[in-house]
This record gives C-alpha cells, structure tokens and sequence, in this order.
C-alpha cells in the first residue's frame, strides 16, 4: 500500500487498482449499499461472466461435454485455493457448503463414547449443532473452553484442557458469524501440534477477509466457503485436509465412486487425495465461479484487503458508538469486518426493514445462533454489518447516519433490546 495509514485510494498496489475500477467491476455497487458480505459478497462481474459462459456451454453442447471441455480451468480451483492457504491441490476438496464441508471432516473422525471435543464459547451455530448430535448417537463429551475478560478464548485455559483432557477434536471457529472477534487460531495450533492433537478450523467468515495459511495455523482440517468474502457463487466452499490426515486412512462416512475405487467385491480403496471428501456430482459452472472469485481475490491482494476491509469496519464501529441507543456488541483484541449491534425501541424483523428501505443490506443474528455469546452478551438479537473493501468510507457513513435516524426515531411502544 502507498500509506500504510489509510487503505482509501488503491487496493491491490501491484496492478494499480483503484476503488473506482473494483467499483465498475462490481455490477451490484449500482443498486444497494451491500453490507451483508458476511452473508453473500456482491460477485464481480468475471466471476457472474465466468458462470454464465459455462452453463450457456452445458446448455450447447451437453453438461458431461462441458466438464470435459472445461477440465483443465476445473483444476485451477485447486491450485488457486491451495495458493491462496498455502497447501497444495492434492490437500483441497471441493464442498457444496463450509457446512457439508465441516459435516464431512466431522464424519471422518471414528469418535467413541467418552471422547471429548474441546471447543469455544463462539462457533457457529451448525458446528455446535453438529457435536450435539454427536453427543446424542455416540456418546462424546462437549467441552467449552472459557473466554479471556478481553473477548475470544483464554488460549491458555485451552491449553490447559487439552492437557488435562486428551480431547479427540480441538475445533475453533476464526471469525464467528455473530460477532467480529478474530480467534487466536495459530495461538491454539501450536498447542494442538506440541500434544499431537486433532485439530479443525471453521474459516467461514475470514477466507477472502484475512490471510490464511494452513501451515502457519497449524490445523489439520480446515473449512470455508467461496460465497461470502471471497465474493463466489453460492452453494460452494472448500475443504482442506493435511497430509498427515490423509495418511492416517481418514475417509468421510459415507464415500462415493468419486472418493474411492471398488477394488473388489467386498473391498474399496480410498483416493490418495483430499479428493476422498468429494463426491461425483458437481456443479461445475460453480466451481469454475469459485476459481474465477479467487483469482480475483488473489489479484486484489489479499494483505491489502486484510489492512482495508476492517478498517471500514472500525469507521463504522467509530460511528455508532456516539449513537444513543446503540450498544456495540463486538469484543476481542483483534476485530475483523462484522460489526454487531443492538437497538433499543425495535423488533428485529421491522428494524432490519426500515434499513432496507434505506437501500442497505445488512442481517440479523438471534440468540439462538449464539447460545453461549449472546447469554454472555444479555441481548436476544443484533444487527449485523459486515462491509467489504469495495465498499466506500461514504457508504460507511451513510449506513451509520441510517441507524441513526431509526434510533431516533423509534416508536417508545416498540419491544426494546434486553
């Protein structure tokens, strides 16, 4: 970057991109003020062509053609998610879903009864899901490792249960969908790798956001999808798998013809790759979507959208915080771009309407999505902002100058925040 105190004027230096061009790249920058990339980044405009042509290819000459015809670009997903978490093809799978994803890496683990799965007090909501249904069929204990007083876990208590416990699985999610606290994953990492541990990491929310390097967090397992700041289609994600899990046998529940070979009647042989945790069937306009979004990611820079994205997030923490009626909900010493907060005089449903009607995507969170975080937070439910580089300080301040107004001009007969 040409000042390293302010991320406004170029992003990605090394091709010379201003805001403008990643703007005019953007079709939906000319129809809402989109700050819901924790939810769906806006596509660029190469990746939606990217889609079209190959559908508009299947609808030519035949879905199984296209595939072949397109086989050598298919393999670029691989190589520009390997590069981009510093792995190799052989390590990624291709995932309908972060969730499929997790399912999946879940599902490979032989967990018996009495095993542990040590984890936070801020997954996500189907990854909690996930180990309560384990706990019912097999028998697993869930343990939460307590939070720091500054927000996110006290690594070393972590650290301390993984000595005291032997867990199973040690899981944590980077950035959780509630909140805008970044988890000291590589922190935890280390401790997994000095005890031999099985370590798996949801990235759902920073892939595209923040750097990831698989190696310097030292996970076995990691999980993301393409949709939301990697600016990707939907219905797509990723999973990568280490070496040493690979050569350890371990395979996916329920393995297909894609995943495995029939060796004999009564015997099969998993792939050497991470491919094992795919299955026959894709959606290859969407996979190829998917490399489309990370190479542009790549050529965006990723350090530069890492310096960039939450800053605008700060802007607009900076903002709501003077605004009456507003209590930010996000703690931790490192926030990413996902700022949470909660209004007082409103029901959730008609408050996240009059922001629409202010043309701004945003989202809502529930306690529900965040049983043991918004318990510790007293708030049922929060509004969720989640800007992304090609945003504007402009459009930061017109969304913190909307939630002002409503504040203030919220009816006293309406439901309040606890």
């Amino acid at each position: 970057m040409k000042n390293e105190n302010s991320a406004t004027e170029f992003i990605g230096e090394a091709l010379h991109r201003n805001l403008t061009d990643l703007r005019a790249d953007t079709p939906g920058c000319e129809h809402v003020v989109h700050f819901n990339n924790a939810g769906c980044g806006l596509m660029a405009r190469p990746v939606l062509d990217t889609v079209l042509d190959h559908l508009n290819l299947e609808a030519r000459i035949g879905g199984y053609e296209a595939a072949a015809a397109q086989a050598e670009q298919v393999r670029a997903f691989y190589t520009e998610i390997a590069a981009l978490i510093n792995t190799t093809p052989d390590n990624i799978a291709f995932a309908g879903s972060a969730t499929h994803a997790y399912a999946n890496a879940l599902s490979a683990i032989p967990f018996e009864a009495g095993d542990t799965i040590l984890t936070t007090r801020d997954d996500f909501i189907s990854n909690q899901i996930a180990f309560l249904s384990l706990r019912k069929r097999f028998g697993v204990r869930i343990v939460h490792a307590p939070d720091a007083p500054e927000g996110g876990v006290d690594v070393a208590a972590m650290a301390a249960l993984m000595r005291s416990l032997q867990p199973r699985l040690v899981t944590a999610t980077h950035v959780p969908t509630n909140s805008g606290l970044i988890q000291p994953i590589s922190e935890i990492g280390r401790h997994c790798r000095e005890l031999d541990l099985l370590y798996l990491v949801d990235a759902c929310q920073s892939v595209g956001q923040l750097p990831l390097d698989v190696d310097e967090i030292g996970c076995d397992m990691l999980t993301a999808t393409c949709r939301k700041f990697l600016r990707g289609p939907r219905a797509s994600g990723f999973l990568y798998v280490s070496d040493r899990v690979l050569q350890a046998g371990y395979e996916p529940l329920f393995i297909d013809m894609h995943g495995a070979r029939w060796t004999a009647p009564d015997r099969y042989q998993p792939v050497a790759s991470a491919a094992r945790f795919e299955e026959w069937e894709f959606p290859y306009a969407t996979v190829l979507g998917c490399a489309a979004a990370v190479r542009y990611a790549r050529a965006v820079g990723i350090d530069a959208i890492a310096h960039r994205t939450p800053a605008l997030a700060r802007r607009l923490r900076d903002r709501l915080q003077t605004v009456p009626g507003v209590r930010l909900l996000d703690r931790g010493p490192r926030l990413a771009a996902l700022v949470t907060f909660a209004v007082e005089g409103w029901r959730p449903q008609e408050f996240k309407a009059a922001v629409d009607a202010f043309g701004i995507n945003s989202a809502l969170s529930f306690r529900e999505f965040a049983q043991y975080d918004f318990g510790d937070k007293d708030v049922d439910w929060c509004l969720r902002l989640s800007p992304h580089y090609y945003n504007t300080e402009d459009e930061v301040d017109r969304v913190a100058d909307a939630v002002a107004e409503l504040v203030r001009r919220s009816p006293g007969t309406r439901q309040a925040v606890r």
